[in-house]
Parts: structure tokens; C-alpha cells; sequence
């Protein structure tokens, strides 16, 4: 049975641009090693009680589950769903692997995140055919290859091609003429349109604006005197489908970090101190495999009343080490004083990127090489071979399980 494809329009002239989107992605990915699940609501994310929605199947969906959602709430719309606890390597690897096969088809791949990218095929239509085309065979080498479905939108815009990869899902593709730019969007809701959130919503729906087209007919003067100039010209600007922005390949990193919300509030500096160490050990191997070192460590302790302080120290000198982004973190939480104070999250984050092979460490008088980066680079190839929990610090197992203590 051939897959759907959308029935908009088949001029792809003048439309370089997909979007590529996978279909309940975390969610495909499981259901990949669980065919059985198929056609149930099946829910990916953390059981506990502070536990979020990452992915849900489009059988969930139809009882109001989404992204992000308190994963407590998910079960009371849908008290049948199956709930899959994540597993991030697993979806890490699918992911590489399938922005491997957008880039086989054009250098022009920009990620988004790690289960969507904008895509320029521009170049390769004398050597792949047009851009239907080519969506039409990523969509066949994604299933084929990973055994997931993806949405692709084909536009003359990014805006216009990520409105259409959502509308025609799941597993589908669809191709907005751009003669037909205008007719496709005027009749959607206001916010369809990027940068229109609950505020910019109430604040449109005070002049009468309900769809794109109600927008596109108010004065760009008034949408700046309502909104402010920059939103209300780039609002005007999307309401007609103009969208200058170009796919770029490669952002470099402004910053990498990782953090952990408690199943339950913590008060106890060991376990925070633990967790600290687990984040660290966690960012340092992130920044390895990305190539790079950093000069600013902080640290994110959010409260039990939701307030958040942040407290930062720059280094001497670059860093992609463990043991050095640890050291700096506990001091960081030693120093807002807030130990003995219940914490629902703690976080690690390295900002002040730069290459890790231009860093040279200058040894003081008398000082050793600990051979500490040495040590993780092991521990990272130990962690591909063997799964990411082959060797840990210590203090992050248990003696009498193995386990790490969370």
C-alpha cells in the first residue's frame, strides 16, 4: 500500500527547502523492538511522579496526550497507555544514523533538533530529480534503513515548509506550490505562525485576528504599535509566506549542559553532590564527543518553591574534564548556600566554547600531568563498547547493586 502523500499541489518549481520530521519519534523507536504495541497508546517518558511526556503515538494523541506534557496528566486522559521509561543512547544512534542519510542526498542539512532538520536540495536536483522527488526517496530510505516513518514538507521557505511537514502527518509529504503560498496559509490559525504564543495570541485577538489571512490585512503600522516593531514586522512579514531565512549546515555550539529534575525535593548536600558529579561525568563526555572545551562552568539549583539561582566561575583555562567541571560545580553549590536546602533540580552547563584539539594545558612549577582527560577518554570508548554505564566513579555505585545511585 503506497504511503500518503498530500494532495496540495505537485509544482515543486522554485521549492529547494524540506522539512523532515519524524512521526512520534522517541515513540517509533521503541515500538521498533515492541511491534506488539503497535496501534496502542503507548506513552514515552519518566514514571515518576515528575516525570514529562517525551514522545507519545498518535493513539495517545487522539485522548490529548503530547510532548512535554506532566506525565500525571497523561495517565488520566489515558489511563490504558502503555509507558515506555526513555532509553537516550538508543535514540541518539537512530538519530545520527538518519541525518547520515539527509546529508547522502545534500551537504545543506540543518538539525533542529535531534528528530527534525531543514534540508536545501537546490544542488542535487540535476543529479536526484526535483525536490518531491527527493523527499520521496528520504522518506523510503528512512523506513527502510531505521524503521521509522518521517513527514517532509517541500516549500520555497523554511516556515512554509515546516507548516507543511506538520499537516501532513504522519508519514506523509506534502508540497506547497509556491504559487500557492498565500491560499495555504491565509486560512490557518493565528498561531500557526512562528512566534505567536498565549500573549501575542490575546493581544491579535483583541484587533479581530483569528486566522493568518485576518492578520495579513491589518496595516504593518498597527501590528508595530500593538506588538512592537520587530514582531510586528516579522508577523506581517510570515502572514504573506516571506520567510528570507537560509538552511544553514552547521551552528556551532554555544553551549552544552545537562540537568536533573528529583523524583522527590533533596536536602541532602551528598546526594545533591552525587548528582553533581553524574551531571559533570555527563557533560564532559557530551563535550568530548563534540570536539570541544569550555572555560565557564555553572550551575542551576532550582528550589521547592520553583525559584531558580545560578551561580557561574570562569576557569583558567579551557576544559573538557570531568573531574575539573565536578570540583567547580561543588563549589559553585557550596557557595550559594543553599545546602540543607530542599532542591527539585539541579544542573551542570559549560558555555565559553572553543576547539578541544587548539587547548594546551601549561603545568604550573612543579606540577604533574594527572592524566584525569586521559582516564575519560577511556571511560567514553569503554561506554560505546560496552553501553553507557560500563564505568562509573565510584561514588556513583552502589556496593551492593552495581547500580547507579540516583
Amino acid at each position: 500500500m503506497p504511503r500518503p502523500v498530500s494532495t496540495l499541489g505537485t509544482d515543486d518549481t522554485g521549492c529547494p527547502i524540506l522539512h523532515v520530521d519524524m512521526d512520534a519519534f522517541y515513540a517509533s523507536v521503541e515500538l521498533r523492538e515492541r511491534p506488539e504495541l503497535r496501534g496502542l497508546p503507548v506513552i514515552v517518558g519518566a514514571p515518576g511522579p515528575r516525570g514529562v511526556v517525551l514522545s507519545a503515538t498518535y493513539e495517545a494523541r487522539r485522548f490529548g496526550v503530547h510532548s512535554a506534557m506532566p506525565m500525571t496528566r497523561a495517565r488520566r486522559l489515558c489511563p490504558r497507555a502503555v509507558i515506555i521509561p526513555p532509553s537516550r543512547g538508543k535514540y541518539s544512534e537512530v538519530s545520527r544514523g538518519v541525518m547520515e542519510i539527509f546529508r547522502t542526498f545534500t551537504p545543506e542539512v540543518e538539525p533542529i533538533a535531534s528528530d527534525e532538520a531543514f534540508l536545501d536540495v537546490g544542488g542535487a536536483r540535476r543529479r536526484l530529480g526535483p525536490p518531491a522527488a527527493i523527499a520521496a526517496m528520504i522518506r523510503e530510505r528512512v523506513a527502510g534503513e531505521h524503521g521509522i516513518t518521517c513527514s517532509v514538507g517541500v516549500a520555497n521557505s523554511k516556515f512554509v515548509a515546516k507548516l507543511a511537514s506538520q499537516h501532513c502527518k504522519p508519514d506523509g509529504l506534502m508540497v506547497v506550490p509556491a504559487d500557492q503560498v498565500v491560499g495555504f496559509l491565509h486560512p490557518l490559525p493565528i498561531a500557526a505562525l512562528w512566534g505567536v504564543g498565549e500573549r501575542t495570541e490575546r493581544s491579535l485577538a483583541r484587533l479581530g485576528v483569528r486566522t493568518v489571512g485576518d492578520l495579513a490585512r491589518i496595516p504593518v503600522e498597527t501590528l508595530q504599535h500593538e506588538l512592537g516593531q520587530a514582531v510586528g514586522s516579522h508577523l506581517a512579514a510570515l502572514a504573506w509566506g516571506r520567510d528570507e531565512r537560509r538552511v544553514t549546515p552547521h551552528t556551532p555550539d554555544k553551549s552544552i549542559g545537562a540537568e536533573e529534575t528529583f523524583a522527590t525535593d533533596v536536602d541532602d548536600p551528598e546526594r545533591i553532590h552525587r548528582e553533581l558529579l553524574r551531571l559533570s561525568e555527563r557533560v564532559a563526555a557530551r563535550l568530548r564527543q563534540a570536539g570541544h572545551a569550555g572555560r565557564t562552568v555553572s550551575v542551576k539549583l532550582r528550589r521547592a518553591d520553583f525559584t531558580t539561582i545560578s551561580r557561574s566561575r570562569t576557569l583558567r583555562e579551557p576544559t573538557d574534564v570531568a573531574r575539573v567541571l565536578y570540583a567547580t560545580a561543588r563549589d559553585l553549590y557550596g557557595a550559594a548556600g543553599l545546602e540543607g536546602v530542599r532542591l527539585r533540580l539541579v544542573g551542570v552547563r559549560v558555555e565559553n566554547l572553543v576547539p578541544a584539539a587548539g587547548v594546551t594545558r601549561q603545568l604550573g612549577l612543579g606540577e604533574r600531568e594527572t592524566g584525569w582527560r586521559e582516564a575519560e577518554q577511556a571511560m567514553d570508548r569503554a561506554a560505546r563498547r560496552f553501553g553507557p554505564d560500563a564505568v562509573l566513579p565510584a561514588s556513583l555505585v552502589r556496593p551492593s547493586f552495581g547500580e547507579i545511585d540516583l
